[in-house]
């Protein structure tokens, strides 16, 4: 077949996470930049959509089959995403890498991907190409970052783990694949399901959010807000990292971590660490 099965894949994605946490900080940090702003133009290509269609739910579907390629040019272009990265419990359980290690992955990936989708927030906003549609892009920033920006912790964890299991589930059926066009087909439909769902991730509202907090300042774009009754003033730094940041990044950890990332290690990689230790028992 010209695909890697699930084992194969639990087991190659040990180097692939030991690669990830042996790179040098500044071009991880570089890395993770660029992954950043992939996600963000992910999320400008698909909003443009969105708001050019005038039946919302077309519009939304629309979008949410174009979402993917901001994950297609991360795993084709070269780069370090956060979320995909929760996966690296896998060759920490496997003690191919330590928990330092790893939490100095997350944190440094973390940062620059915050650093990619605010930079990309703020050239939209501020080279207008949110006045497109009658401002309808600006519009559109503001609601999104309101309703993230109000949502319970709870709701925010949860639709955290929803968005990341299938992410992950996104990056692990593109590694299955052994040809380019293979991983584009395969990390579609979870991404495509996830934005249709309303799910949060967390990287891709660095930008959404962030886009939201840049364009409230612009008279304009705030106008035209305020005239479809967008609830600007939930739109704020603390609403930003501690409303839904926090609790979405929790919950992605869960969703990646956890529930794909230990459940694949404890699938197909515990047993033959257990035949491992058999073995070596018999021989002596």
């Amino acid at each position: 077949m010209n695909m890697f099965s699930p084992a194969e894949i639990t087991k190659n994605y040990v180097a692939i996470g030991k690669g990830k946490v042996n790179t040098p900080i500044p071009k991880m940090l570089l890395l993770a930049v660029m992954a950043g702003a992939f996600i963000a133009l992910g999320g400008v290509g698909a909003t443009t959509a969105a708001v050019s269609i005038p039946m919302a739910s077309v519009g939304k579907f629309v979008g949410a089959c174009i979402f993917p390629g901001g994950l297609t040019m991360v795993l084709l272009a070269g780069s370090e995403l956060f979320t995909g990265n929760c996966m690296l419990t896998i060759p920490l359980l496997e003690k191919e890498i330590t928990a330092g290690g790893m939490l100095k992955n997350w944190i440094v990936v973390y940062i620059g991907n915050m650093i990619g989708g605010l930079l990309v927030a703020a050239g939209m906003v501020y080279s207008n190409q949110f006045g497109l549609f009658g401002n309808g892009m600006a519009v559109s920033a503001m609601s999104a970052a309101a309703g993230k920006c109000t949502l319970s912790f709870s709701q925010a964890f949860i639709k955290g783990i929803f968005c990341n299991f299938l992410v992950c589930l996104a990056v692990w059926i593109a590694f299955a694949a052994k040809d380019v066009a293979g991983k584009i087909i395969g990390l579609f439909f979870p991404i495509m399901i996830f934005v249709l769902c309303g799910f949060e991730h967390s990287v891709a509202n660095m930008y959404y959010i962030g886009a939201g907090l840049f364009a409230k300042n612009v008279p304009e774009y705030a106008k035209a807000a305020a005239e479809v009754n967008v609830n600007m003033d939930v739109i704020t730094w603390k609403g930003f990292f501690g409303a839904n940041l926090l609790p979405v990044t929790l919950g992605n950890i869960v969703g990646g971590a956890l529930c794909v990332g230990c459940v694949y290690w404890f699938l197909f990689l515990r047993k033959s660490k257990q035949a491992e230790k058999l073995g070596g028992n018999k021989d002596e």
